[in-house]
């Protein structure tokens, strides 16, 4: 699959040095409110991001994954329990850390070009280096012919490459998504697999992916954790041990996707289960769907 318009796509390297960072998680958890109201959300939390690996988190709706990402980010504190970059505490946000929402934070009165300068402006370093690199990076997304359009004249699949790219000109150490996919229809969001798989096979960028979807997770990740109902903790951590390049034609066919798929989906249906008993709504769908499932291999 091409990465880049207008020709064969240059090496990440040329222009773009890519740093790579390891995040462990300690014995996290975090609460809100005291006493009677207090609401557990995360309990007992230990997970490694390694370094210059696609790590997805996949887990129940509601379990408390977004929590976890607020936490990595640095924009809450855990209750107890340590979260460390490289060894050191993570204290608040910083660029070491950059986060792609599932809502598009670009802004809607910039252009392209100039959402994806956003950060280098913001810190004074807008010098040609950064615009040359902002330029490389419109090719590398495939959106230099867009580069004077504004959001709103821009498909979903284009915001979300957008965002990418306005992630990666700052250079974070690890980049942390929170189900960017998530609104995105059937094609165009296994579009985005294919492109984002591309751009970090290219880079190694250290990545932590969050999704409620199973096939995006199988597809896009080199280690796959699986997370309980709320509070949650980690219930399974996988090693998909697939080669890359991988490309979704031929993907699913193989027999170390559907073993790991297989497994994901009975841990995940056990943790649904949990949820569904207490009335959630996501949980009801997703039995009756993993039922469907069932039948229809039966």
């Amino acid at each position: 699959m091409a990465i880049a318009s207008g020709g064969a796509a240059a090496p990440v390297t040329s222009k773009l040095q890519v740093s790579a960072g390891e995040i462990i998680v300690d014995n996290v958890s975090k609460s809100y409110g005291t006493g009677i109201f207090e609401k557990k959300v995360v309990k007992g939390c230990s997970f490694t991001i390694e370094r210059n690996k696609l790590t997805v988190m996949i887990g129940p709706s509601g379990c408390g994954k977004s929590t976890l990402i607020k936490l990595l980010a640095g924009f809450e504190k855990p209750t107890t329990g340590n979260i460390l970059l490289n060894g050191k505490p993570v204290t608040g946000p910083g660029r070491d850390r950059l986060v792609v929402f599932q809502e598009s934070a670009l802004f809607p009165w910039m252009t392209t070009y100039d959402n994806i300068m956003y950060g280098p402006i913001a810190r004074g370093e807008a010098d040609q280096k950064a615009r040359d690199l902002a330029e490389f990076l419109l090719d590398k997304v495939g959106l230099r012919d867009f580069r004077s359009k504004y959001p709103t004249q821009l498909s979903g699949g284009m915001q979300r490459r957008a965002e990418l790219a306005r992630a990666m000109i700052n250079n974070p150490e690890v980049m942390i998504l929170d189900e960017p996919f998530r609104g995105l229809d059937a094609m165009s969001k296994e579009l985005m697999w294919e492109y984002y798989s591309a751009l970090f096979e290219e880079s190694h960028r250290t990545n932590f992916f969050v999704t409620t979807d199973i096939d995006e997770a199988l597809f896009l990740a080199d280690r796959l954790i699986i997370m309980s109902n709320i509070p949650t903790r980690v219930r399974a951590t996988i090693e998909v041990n697939i080669p890359r390049p991988r490309k979704l034609a031929d993907f699913f066919t193989s027999e170390r996707a559907n073993e790991v798929k297989m497994t994901a989906l009975s841990l995940l249906h056990e943790e649904a289960m949990k949820s569904f008993s207490g009335g959630s709504k996501a949980a009801a769908d997703f039995v009756d769907s993993y039922a469907r499932r069932s039948e229809q291999k039966a």
